[in-house]
């Protein structure tokens, strides 16, 4: 859908979550019971936002897997508050390594706790927007500060569960099957209102474009988002 405009071409300033709905998982796959299914899409970008949402909706039908979806209706989420301290909850996996082909080392672990997990999303954010051209030379020396903070109780309940908040998930580029590590777990991010901004808007870490690294503002309803995923992710 998003090869018929040349200025598009290799764009990836975007970010999507999952297909939202009653499902069960088994070993068959996902199997939908809504009638409706959600997808929430986003992007800084309003131009090619209006372009995605055209696009989509010239399809009549859209198949994926036995799955067969028609474009019904958008609606804008309600718009939210960013400050330089955030509560993030994770709507799809975290990816902190890129992934290559014969190359396992997107697969390794490395705790949330660890600084080198902060590090590696800090470069590539800087990474990311700088390449999007919206930022100075010295807007992007300004966004140093760069901490990102796990749930330690969300993630020590998970443990003491016997469930996960990382695995191992396929990703699909070119018709090659990759594999790489995701994490999903509520979190608190210090950093400048811009770059929570971009996070928001973008995506965390690679594959953005791929329908990783999507995250909500934690609000009042944040417990209950918060068990949806457990349930979901873990």
């Amino acid at each position: 859908m998003l090869g018929k405009k040349s200025e598009f071409y290799g764009f990836t300033q975007y970010n999507f979550s999952g297909l939202k709905g009653q499902i069960k998982i088994s070993r068959k796959g996902l199997h939908f019971y809504s009638s409706r299914v959600t997808l929430v899409f986003s992007s800084s970008n309003k131009t090619f936002l209006d372009y995605f949402i055209a696009s989509l909706f010239e399809q009549k039908e859209l198949l994926i897997g036995n799955l067969q979806l028609v474009p019904e209706a958008t609606e804008i989420e309600e718009p939210v508050v960013i400050s330089d301290s955030v509560k993030f909850l994770c709507i799809s996996p975290i990816v902190l390594l890129p992934s290559s082909f014969n190359d396992e080392s997107s697969k390794r672990f490395i705790s949330p706790h660890a600084d080198e997990f902060s590090d590696l999303l800090y470069d590539n954010t800087i990474e990311r927007m700088n390449a999007s051209g919206r930022f100075s030379e010295q807007q992007m020396a300004d966004f140093y500060k760069f901490q990102l903070v796990a749930d330690k109780d969300y993630i020590d309940r998970i443990q003491v569960l016997h469930k996960k908040f990382a695995r191992i998930y396929p990703l699909y580029d070119s018709d090659i099957k990759y594999e790489v590590r995701g994490y999903t777990f509520p979190f608190t991010l210090y950093a400048p209102q811009p770059v929570q901004q971009f996070i928001y808007e973008n995506g965390l870490g690679h594959f953005s474009h791929k329908g990783f690294g999507m995250v909500d503002v934690a609000t009042t309803a944040s417990t209950r988002k918060e068990e949806e995923l457990e349930n979901e992710y873990a």
